[in-house]
């Protein structure tokens, strides 16, 4: 990847997804930073003595009981289906399909609603204003992401940047024309095409990637904008 490298060397937590370990209550023994993602994790430590790592939610801590699986309540961090929720339910770590385990909902702060059931069917608002249709037996956690000041966060010098692996990125007009298409020209000069170009010659700014038939289609009732 371009402006990626020479960042800090991390370790990796191995996070609990699927929250499949129903029935059996866990106590949260710490809150925890990551370097991996920008919310807080959370260290549960089950009954059987099992230990997992979940997402930290807002208003989760340290010495409160969370479970997951049927026929419980949508208390903050506990994770059921989402035909069990009730409407106006908070949500996060939402599976796109059932058992995959959450793929959707996981940046600090972010957070879904539960709208509308129609029998197995659950319309969600996601964060980015989308509604989309999903199965009743995807689960998610109940509660929003916590750490939600993240976004307001100074990064405050070059080297903070450095460390956490972003590169310098240098503007396309300030290239020569051999590496870029916006460069060249005798002193200042625009991009000199119709449209913004990435360094392969790519159209940018505008133009569409997403898959017209994407399988996922069909479950879009609203789009974000």
């Amino acid at each position: 990847m371009h402006h990626q490298g020479g960042r800090q060397k991390r370790f990796f937590r191995t996070m609990d997804w699927k929250r499949d370990k129903d029935g059996v209550s866990a106590t949260v023994t710490s809150i925890e930073y990551d370097p991996n993602r920008s919310a807080d994790i959370a260290l549960l430590v089950y009954k059987d003595g099992d230990k997992r790592y979940i997402l930290a939610p807002l208003g989760l801590k340290v010495g409160m009981t969370v479970r997951s699986g049927a026929g419980i309540d949508a208390n903050v961090g506990n994770a059921l289906n989402l035909k069990d929720m009730p409407v106006g339910t908070l949500v996060h770590c939402l599976e796109i399909k059932p058992g995959r385990g959450a793929q959707m909902v996981r940046s600090a702060g972010n957070v879904a609603v539960v709208l509308a059931k129609d029998g197995n069917a659950v319309q969600v608002k996601l964060p980015s204003g989308e509604v989309r249709v999903f199965d009743g037996n995807v689960r998610a956690t109940v509660g929003q992401v916590g750490k939600e000041e993240w976004k307001n966060r100074v990064i405050g010098k070059a080297g903070s940047s450095r460390h956490r692996g972003i590169r310098p990125t240098v503007r396309g007009v300030a290239q020569n024309p051999r590496s870029h298409p916006h460069g060249g020209g005798e002193g200042r000069s625009g991009i000199g095409m119709k449209s913004p170009k990435s360094p392969w010659g790519k159209r940018t700014l505008g133009k569409r990637t997403r898959t017209l038939r994407k399988y996922s289609n069909r479950s879009i009732l609203q789009r974000r904008k």
